[in-house]
């Protein structure tokens, strides 16, 4: 048949054998993750899971942030949920009543408290107001109130919430409260574009064009799942049958099978070939190395397609600050930080910018009269937006961007704790709570917080599908999986589908 049948053949069969329970992987978690809020009741017990998945001294962003609600009690927040504990950190107590079960469900990502004592607290699937009667957590009906809602502010009697596209409004009234949903106006020279990270992401997810996007992508991870199990059958049954006696029925079934699966496998590999390797290639740019070479640009979006909205802000807010010492609201968003006038909520670009992390803020709050604190995974640093200097807050010194455009710095912040006291410290993703200066030692997570702070079905599938999970494993060379597994994938579909053609021309 030729040198090129031969070349293909083991560009087929032996590359993809090598990566046929990576994607079988791959296409198992990418579709329970398409549908996040649908499995967000189901939990894994951290117990189960390898060792740096388990809360050590409050890290894998166990904790983003605290509100002091009274001279006794402070509620802390972040993906353990809410608790309440003392001024000492040293007792807590959950106070998670009234949000569904599972620990997506309880994933907060802001608590705030109005001057009349009502709390709010903004949460991955939705707003939230406490019942003072009925003591637990009530989630208000909005306009896309399953939304992820990122940030929650109040000046004097008004209460503002946003969420990622969308600022709410209402007078404070507690699980009363009545919002109304409010598009931010275009920024002064706003051009439509969105970042290609997001766009890729959307095309890989299915995203881009909603739930019928969704559920295609999860066809083609059934279709993955066939053509791996059909090529797995291929791979191993002949030469079983050939050992054996073919007069023997269990010998003809398998052979019978064998025959099915190949002549399936051909089909449907040919049917799809272009459209997994659309999704191989794009799934290659969504985690370091490739990712970095995207993060900054940025294209039109797609005409027709869930990315194409009207709204100038859709997906871009990401978090609220009320500045009363210039009266004005400051919005974090993937676009940079801005501020308006809360008259008019006319958004203007602040012209000195922080540095912050591709993946998002995590700490934002005044530090001082004009001076605010940002964190991300770029770090740690105090702001002033009349000042093109921002420094460290970790070290003390001036800050410099690094030329290499590392998408996370020395300290991975995932939020800050104040203590009652006064007493500021930083929470790393990996290390947890660290004090900064002369403060006192940071309590450990106690035993009833871990056992009750179980990981989501849906980060866990996360964690397998970038490559994470096997960092224990393989060390920092589990960053190319994800690339190494997309070009072998896309190498293998190519390669497949060359043989198919090659084939059928000679036997037509």
């Amino acid at each position: 048949m030729g040198k090129g049948w031969t070349l293909y053949k083991k560009l087929h069969k032996w590359p993809g054998l090598i990566i046929s329970f990576i994607l079988l992987y791959y296409a198992i978690t990418g579709i329970f993750m398409s549908h996040r809020e649908l499995f967000s009741g189901i939990d894994i017990s951290r117990k189960i899971l390898p060792e740096n998945y388990e809360y050590l001294n409050w890290n894998n962003a166990a904790l983003k942030g605290n509100v002091i609600i009274s001279k006794d009690s402070i509620l802390v927040y972040g993906n353990i949920g809410i608790w309440v504990t003392d001024p000492a950190f040293s007792r807590f107590t959950s106070f998670n009543n009234g949000f569904p079960k599972g620990s997506d469900n309880r994933k907060i990502f802001d608590v705030h408290k109005d001057r009349n004592g009502e709390l709010y607290a903004a949460t991955l699937f939705g707003l939230y107001a406490y019942d003072k009667t009925e003591l637990k957590w009530k989630r208000f009906e909005l306009q896309g109130s399953k939304e992820r809602f990122v940030g929650i502010e109040s000046i004097g009697d008004t209460v503002y919430a946003i969420n990622r596209s969308y600022l709410f409004k209402g007078y404070v009234a507690g699980i009363n409260t009545r919002f109304a949903r409010i598009e931010l106006p275009a920024p002064e020279g706003y051009i439509n574009k969105i970042s290609l990270f997001s766009t890729i992401w959307q095309i890989h997810s299915g995203e881009i064009f909603g739930l019928p996007g969704k559920l295609y992508v999860d066809l083609l991870g059934i279709v993955t799942i066939f053509l791996l199990v059909t090529g797995i059958i291929y791979f191993f049954f002949p030469g079983w049958v050939k050992r054996r006696n073919k007069n023997d029925k269990p010998v003809e079934k398998i052979a019978g099978i064998n025959r099915w699966s190949l002549q399936w496998h051909n089909k449907v590999g040919a049917w799809t070939f272009v459209l997994l390797i659309i999704l191989f290639f794009t799934g290659m740019f969504l985690r370091p190395p490739l990712l970095i070479a995207i993060a900054k640009t940025e294209v039109s979006p797609l005409k027709y397609s869930h990315l194409d909205q009207p709204n100038p802000w859709y997906d871009k807010l990401r978090d609220i600050l009320y500045d009363p010492d210039r009266d004005i609201l400051l919005i974090s968003t993937s676009e940079g930080m801005y501020f308006t006038e809360v008259k008019n909520l006319q958004p203007i670009r602040f012209i000195y910018q922080p540095p912050v992390s591709v993946m998002g803020i995590n700490t934002f709050q005044q530090y001082e009269k004009g001076v605010f604190l940002i964190g991300s995974f770029s770090g740690l640093f105090l702001w002033h937006p009349d000042y093109p200097e921002v420094y460290n807050y970790a070290t003390g010194k001036l800050y410099h961007e690094h030329a290499s455009g590392r998408p996370v710095g020395e300290y991975k912040v995932t939020g800050t704790l104040t203590s009652y006291s006064g007493e500021l410290y930083m929470i790393d993703y990996d290390k947890g709570v660290l004090p900064i200066g002369n403060v006192s030692p940071f309590p450990s997570t106690p035993s009833d917080v871990i056992e009750e702070s179980k990981m989501s079905l849906w980060n866990v599938c996360l964690e397998v599908h970038t490559g994470r999970f096997f960092q224990n494993i393989v060390g920092n060379f589990y960053i190319l999986i994800v690339p190494l597994t997309g070009l072998a994938g896309i190498m293998v579909v190519i390669s497949g589908y060359l043989l198919y053609r090659k084939g059928y021309r000679l036997n037509s």
